[in-house]
């Protein structure tokens, strides 16, 4: 069994409305889900990605209005990191953001900057033949769009605490002392450490939730069988409607899920209109009145373009 890379990183947001204003205006990414955190429904959960909501270009964010930001620490992923096709992709980028009113740092190798609530992202210019994740936007040229993930770096004092998990258990390929790379047959990413600040980590707006890899679905018990006999604390499978989940934290403190690949986010509304209303799994479709009168409402990128 391979992991397929990066399913989709979440993180937290303050402020559903800004943060789509910013990624799927700024950002130019499509807003492909718009429903609730499962573990509670009062708040939002929102997803990007590219125009089919692909697993490996997914970011999502957990809506908590009025929250603290917070910042990274030891245990904790500090920075996301995009692909995209070339250097002028990334000069545009630097421009674009600076016209947001968003600071930048670009060199040869990257692009860096954080969004409107610190969360830190780096633009790199990739060679791979993993197939290209964009979302469509009317301000992003195509051959300048993100392309989807190319990994996400965390904070650890003892980064070889988590060798055994990475390389025996999760078959993570090491690249160099700090660096591993999750490959299978039709994606992969990459998943690095960092020697943490001295100040500790605080969870809140602008920090990263976890990090989860994607495994086809027919794959996933077996994922979590291994991970149980090899005396990993690792939850019950739990069915998220749009792919099943399970959840374990790696040794260095970072909250990990393997999620499935599929069904997908088609199941309850077709690509075309991703995005546009509040899609609830069937479970919590008896809570739709209540909570269309207490979430903050949101445009629809797609008929309302943010830029």
């Amino acid at each position: 069994m391979k992991l397929e890379g990066i399913h989709h990183v979440t993180a937290i947001t303050a402020d559903a409305a800004r943060n789509v204003s910013f990624y799927a205006g700024t950002m130019g990414l499509r807003l492909v889900k718009k429903t609730v955190n499962q573990d509670d429904a009062t708040v939002y959960h929102l997803f990007y990605a590219d125009e089919k909501g692909s697993p490996g270009a997914d970011l999502t964010f957990f809506e908590y209005p009025g929250a603290s930001k917070g910042h990274a620490g030891a245990g904790m992923v500090h920075r996301i990191v995009w692909r995209v096709a070339s250097q002028d992709a990334m000069f545009f980028w630097g421009e674009r953001l600076s016209s947001h009113g968003i600071d930048s740092h670009l060199d040869d190798e990257h692009l860096r900057f954080r969004d409107f609530e610190g969360l830190e992202f780096e633009l790199r210019v990739v060679e791979t033949s993993d197939p290209p994740l964009r979302a469509e936007h009317p301000e992003v040229p195509s051959q300048f769009a993100i392309t989807g993930f190319d990994g996400v770096r965390a904070y650890s004092a003892r980064a070889d605490d988590s060798a055994t998990l990475l390389a025996t258990i999760l078959e993570f390929q090491p690249v160099s002392d700090t660096e591993w790379s999750s490959r299978g047959s039709e994606r992969g990413s990459l998943y690095g450490y960092d020697f943490p600040p001295i100040n500790d980590g605080v969870a809140g707006a602008g920090t990263v939730h976890h990090v989860a890899w994607a495994c086809p679905t027919q794959d996933h018990q077996a994922w979590r069988d291994k991970l149980s006999r090899a005396g990993v604390d690792v939850t019950p499978v739990i069915d998220r409607f749009y792919f099943r989940s399970i959840y374990f934290r790696e040794p260095s403190g970072v909250l990990f899920e393997i999620a499935t690949m599929g069904p997908g986010f088609n199941s309850d509304e077709p690509i075309e209109s991703l995005g546009q209303r509040l899609s609830l799994p069937p479970k919590f479709e008896h809570l739709r009145s209540r909570l269309e009168k207490s979430l903050t409402p949101l445009p629809d990128p797609r008929s309302q373009p943010l830029v």
